[in-house]
């Protein structure tokens, strides 16, 4: 663990380091180690042997930028990563009176100080910099000699607006700085699963969870009516208990149906309620697309939900033989609709190639009107489309599909 202090830390750490270097050598002795920006580095009254060591850039630790704090989350516990950084040094050595000579001799001192000090010690962070804790990072300090190339060092000086002097640059790595977010430690678990038995495992490249692949209306029909069958296929879908979903963005709730024609390992067949099995469906299924699911139970287990696969419900209609065209040549049809319509439903008749939308209504209802003005005689072919979903034109219980000729009406 680290605080805030952790960057001071090793900079103060670093120059008792050099300070200590650097002035073991005789003929260095009273050399000053300073820790300013290259452009105060040497100031009016600075004329004696120096270093300057100079912070020039963070970084984040790629290796650890994403881990959790050593030793304080635990496997299960949720907590802030720690500020994980790589730290960036300039060293620079001024000789006595801008001698260059001697301005060398103190680089190599202070290179060769590092070189053989590659790593921070514990004790030497702790009396650097009083109230730091980086000292009790498990992580080392670790101090490495980067090369920049000459071309990197002369942007860096230009951005110091000062001259160049010879300069060696480093990488000390890495700084820990905890994060003060309290981390989130779950109770340790009792048991794993029922009976403390452990996950389940299965030999075969099968999901090991119920899914829906596909659903199928009958006669490879595009879209469902209410009394159709439809056909549910996918893996897994047995159990001491199943229950079916069908959700539509009209309902503040999922319908549930748990009686079921058939139902294997593979495959449900469940037949879509009408008014001779369930006298309150067709007000209760809009028409539209529908999410289905199921819901499989397993004894000694928890209920596990399968994905939603979509599928569409479409309008089952009575339409008359014929209808009459009154004085000003326009023709009213209407037509009884399974389920029932809802308020909210765009609604429209398509007469051959021709949209005429329906009349409003306030209210749910099973009986629409449908004024079709300047109406041409002739026998015409009958969809009701209802938010985008068409009645059966087509009729594919045969062979052959041919069109229903229930379905078509004629304007006299």
């Amino acid at each position: 663990m680290s605080n805030s202090l952790a960057i001071a830390a090793v900079t103060a750490t670093l120059r008792n380091l050099l300070f200590q270097g650097v002035n073991a050598d005789a003929d260095l002795s009273g050399t000053a180690v300073t820790t300013r920006p290259p452009d105060k580095a040497r100031g009016g009254n600075d004329n004696g042997n120096q270093i300057n060591l100079f912070l020039y850039q963070t970084s984040p630790n790629a290796a650890l930028r994403n881990a959790d704090m050593p030793r304080q989350v635990k496997p299960g516990e949720i907590g802030q990563p720690p500020l994980a950084l790589n730290l960036y040094y300039f060293m620079t050595a001024y000789g006595a009176n801008d001698d260059d000579i001697l301005g060398h001799h103190l680089l190599g001192r202070a290179m060769s100080v590092l070189h053989d000090h590659p790593l921070l010690g514990s004790d030497e962070i702790r009396n650097a910099l009083a109230g730091n804790d980086l000292y009790s990072q498990l992580e080392r300090v670790r101090i490495t000699l980067q090369p920049l190339p000459l071309d990197d060092l002369s942007k860096l000086w230009t951005t110091f607006q000062t001259q160049y002097r010879i300069t060696a640059a480093y990488q000390v790595a890495v700084v820990l700085i905890e994060s003060e977010r309290p981390l989130k430690a779950a109770l340790p678990v009792l048991t794993r699963g029922p009976g403390d038995k452990g996950v389940a495992a299965q030999p075969d490249l099968t999901p090991p969870f119920p899914m829906i692949e596909t659903v199928l209306p009958p006669n490879t029909q595009p879209s469902a009516r209410q009394g159709d069958r439809l056909t549910i296929s996918g893996h897994h879908l047995d159990g001491t208990s199943v229950r079916l979903l069908f959700n539509n963005a009209r309902l503040p709730q999922p319908i549930e149906l748990t009686q079921l024609q058939s139902n294997t390992a593979t495959e449900i067949q469940v037949v879509l309620p009408d008014a001779a099995i369930d006298p309150q469906a067709p007000a209760s299924w809009p028409v539209g697309v529908y999410m289905v699911s199921a819901v499989i139970g397993q004894v000694d287990a928890p209920d596990r939900t399968t994905n939603e696969v979509p599928f569409a419900l479409a309008p089952r209609i009575t339409i008359p033989a014929s209808i009459n065209r009154d004085g000003n040549g326009d023709a009213t049809l209407n037509l009884t609709s399974s389920p029932e319509i809802w308020p909210e439903q765009r609604v429209a008749l398509l007469l051959g190639d021709r949209e005429v939308v329906a009349q409003p209504h306030l209210s749910q209802t099973d009986s629409l009107a449908f004024v079709i003005t300047a109406a041409t005689p002739g026998e015409f072919f009958v969809r009701l489309r209802v938010d985008g979903v068409d009645s059966l034109l087509i009729d594919r219980t045969g062979a052959l599909p041919k069109f229903d000729a229930s379905q078509k009406v004629t304007i006299q």
